[in-house]
């Protein structure tokens, strides 16, 4: 099942306070990148974030959950409605993310 662009602008607009946030679509589904670096995506109408330390140190029960088959879990973000906790939580992931592969 594919995700709504309706969730995808409601996910977009509650990360509206943190600059250059921006997305791509990808078979249906959404990559989310905060200042160039993937922190995560939107997957059958879930927001999911990659499972760094600060992650899971800021959400310690979240669920984990796979974006599609055959891929590495993530983090079911429940609290997308609270702005503050989503921008706090991309901040303290930022630093450990990796950097994106350069294109040869």
């Amino acid at each position: 099942m594919a995700s709504s662009k309706a969730y995808l602008a409601f996910v977009l607009e509650q990360l509206s306070e943190l600059d250059e946030i921006s997305y791509k679509t990808m078979m249906g589904e959404y990559i989310i990148y905060y200042r160039c670096k993937v922190v995560g995506g939107i997957y059958d109408d879930r927001f999911l974030v990659k499972p760094v330390k600060s992650a899971v140190a800021m959400m310690p029960n979240a669920d984990r959950e796979l974006p599609y088959e055959g891929a590495k879990e993530m983090l079911l973000v429940e609290n997308v409605e609270n702005r503050e906790f989503l921008r706090e939580l991309l901040e303290a992931m930022y630093d450990e993310l990796p950097l994106p592969k350069k294109r040869k």
